[in-house]
């Protein structure tokens, strides 16, 4: 089953069993969703696809992750609850992140595979690991780890 699919099956479902909470969020989801689809029609493409929308949705994890800091710094501590419920939410969604060991092994494997030897390879490195790793790849951590090793 598709994300676009698991999306609005769970909205159905949370919205039969009274989950406002939950049918925001999914509703927040859809409506990106729906913004991604939109900007990629000029490129000939109708909906995108799966792998398009896992990176959105660690884009709203981070978004919400932040906010919810400022909220607390602001002693706006019931507004840090809701965007921590929806990151809890939005994360059901994602892939299982890569552990620390898989994830410097696959780096590992990158660097050999494409041969790199400085900073200037990043890309390569970069690209290799996204194809093989697609989705379940955090690219934030593994660029870290791609710049330490090739520093």
């Amino acid at each position: 089953m598709t994300l676009r699919a698991r999306f609005t099956d769970d909205t159905k479902l949370a919205m039969k069993a009274g989950d406002t909470a939950r049918v925001s969020t999914l509703r927040m989801i859809l409506a990106r969703v729906k913004d991604l689809d939109i900007a990629a029609r000029p490129k000939g493409v109708e909906q995108i696809s799966d792998d398009e929308i896992v990176p959105a949705l660690r884009n709203m994890v981070k978004q919400r992750s932040e906010s919810a800091s400022l909220y607390l710094q602001g002693g706006r501590g019931e507004l840090a609850a809701k965007e921590a419920a929806e990151i809890v939410i939005i994360e059901g969604y994602l892939p299982a992140p890569m552990d620390s060991a898989a994830l410097q092994a696959a780096v590992e494997s990158a660097v050999a595979e494409t041969g790199a030897s400085g900073l200037r390879d990043m890309g390569r490195v970069m690209a290799a690991l996204k194809a093989a790793h697609g989705p379940a790849l955090d690219m934030a951590r593994a660029k870290a780890l791609v710049q330490a090793r090739l520093a």
